[in-house]
């Protein structure tokens, strides 16, 4: 239920942006970097649930899987086929670290959508540190296998010669840019949809549109719940894809 309070003049006052307040998880005002916080809170039963599937649930690697054993197992099939897919074998190494991201980005958006949850992956700080410790990592892994011929992603060798120092300033812009689309994207489509969802609910109380109020509410749970998905799946392509370039600068 979205925050509401009675206004001045008896209408109602929406705060929809409150449910992505930091908050100290044992009161106080002043948040350091060592004080828990709902963030801190969300964040470890994020991978606890991870460990809880991927650990506990197929622990008994049965033949005939438990429905624990079935979710992972279809995840890593999943996950191992666009590695595979978009990489290609040589990417494969790499699958466990993209597994890893998909399992938490995907665990903390369905986790985010549970009544009175935080959402993490609403907030920049969290995205930011995803996206910027994605591009360090293929950036550095870029420059170990190809040397200084990891700058040919850069050069377009197809155009006219005349368009390339044009083209590679382009490139090299885009490039540097990656980090901040790749976690805007995530944080601002599920800080959006949630608010939505409050502000629908907010109006709820309201008798004579609280009908359509819920209508509304279920059809925006139900695209919070696909798009919860779609990002963590978009987020972790994203990251083969530059996974890719640094495996195959001159592709």
């Amino acid at each position: 239920m979205a925050t509401e309070v009675q206004g001045e003049e008896g209408g109602l006052v929406f705060h929809p942006m409150d449910q992505f307040k930091v908050e100290p998880l044992f009161g106080g005002d002043v948040i350091a970097w060592y004080t828990p916080t709902n963030v801190t809170l969300w964040l470890g039963l994020t991978v606890l649930a991870i460990v809880a599937l991927l650990i506990l649930g197929s622990s008994k690697r049965a033949i005939v899987p438990s429905r624990g054993q079935s979710v992972a197992e279809l995840a890593y099939g999943f996950i191992y086929k666009m590695v595979e897919d978009v990489c290609g074998k040589e990417g494969v190494k790499y699958f466990p670290y993209i597994m890893t991201l998909f399992m938490f980005i995907v665990f903390a958006n369905f986790l985010g959508l549970l009544p009175m949850a935080f959402t993490t992956t609403s907030h920049i700080a969290v995205t930011g540190l995803l996206a910027i410790t994605v591009f360090l990592s293929v950036t550095v892994l870029g420059f170990v296998l190809n040397g200084p011929a990891f700058l040919g992603l850069f050069w377009a060798k197809e155009a006219p010669l005349a368009l390339r120092p044009v083209l590679a300033v382009i490139e090299l812009i885009s490039y540097f840019v990656r980090p901040v689309s790749h976690s805007i994207r995530l944080a601002g489509t599920m800080m959006a949809g949630h608010a939505v969802v409050k502000v629908f609910a907010g109006f709820a109380v309201i008798a004579a549109i609280s009908p359509l109020s819920i209508v509304a509410i279920t059809a925006m749970y139900g695209l919070e719940v696909l798009v919860a998905f779609i990002q963590a799946y978009v987020f972790t392509i994203l990251t083969c894809v530059y996974l890719k370039d640094a495996l195959q600068p001159a592709h």
